[in-house]
């Protein structure tokens, strides 16, 4: 079995990627309501703020905050995923099980990465605000519902306009 290297800083902020076995579904967006239903539940049980987050219709992205004294951030994302699936199996969406267990919804790994600092959250946060259109399903960062954007916009962080043209830095990423 292949351990892979994590950092785990107890009330650590994090970036995270998390993405469906099927890269041409929509079965995120198609079914936000119980995705959200399922970060909520997972929430009250295991604590943590999410400071920026995404839903596409494959994948997604979070900036999740950790409790201090808390670095479970797998159990986290092992309780969202499959509850995920069996809030999707009570709806009668279609999701059977796999060799090798679970049901092939979601990518068995994820894709994390520890904030160091200021900057690195920022960076990660534009990321996350941008992605709908850098894979081009609104041409307007407001123009997508499924997004933190909205929250910052709100609190007066961002202007409603913000993202109208390219939102590279000056090496030409994000942080991703």
């Amino acid at each position: 079995m292949v351990h892979y290297r994590r950092s785990r800083v107890p009330g650590g902020r994090y970036f995270f990627t998390v993405t469906l076995c099927d890269r041409k579904s929509a079965l995120l967006t198609d079914n936000v309501g119980l995705l959200r239903a399922a970060f909520r539940q997972v929430q009250r049980r295991w604590p943590y703020t999410l400071d920026a987050a995404v839903i596409l219709p494959d994948h997604l992205h979070v900036v999740m905050v950790l409790p201090d004294g808390d670095h479970d951030y797998s159990g986290r994302w092992r309780a969202i995923k499959s509850l995920f699936v069996r809030y999707l199996r009570r709806a009668g969406v279609p999701a059977y099980p796999v060799a090798g267990g679970g049901y092939g919804v979601w990518q068995a790994r994820f894709w994390e990465h520890l904030i160091r600092d200021e900057n690195d959250w920022r960076r990660h946060v534009d990321y996350i605000h941008w992605n709908p259109v850098k894979h081009g399903l609104v041409e307007r960062v407001v123009d997508w519902p499924y997004s933190s954007f909205g929250r910052y916009v709100r609190a007066g962080v961002l202007p409603v306009d913000w993202g109208g043209g390219p939102m590279a830095d000056d090496d030409g990423v994000f942080g991703e």
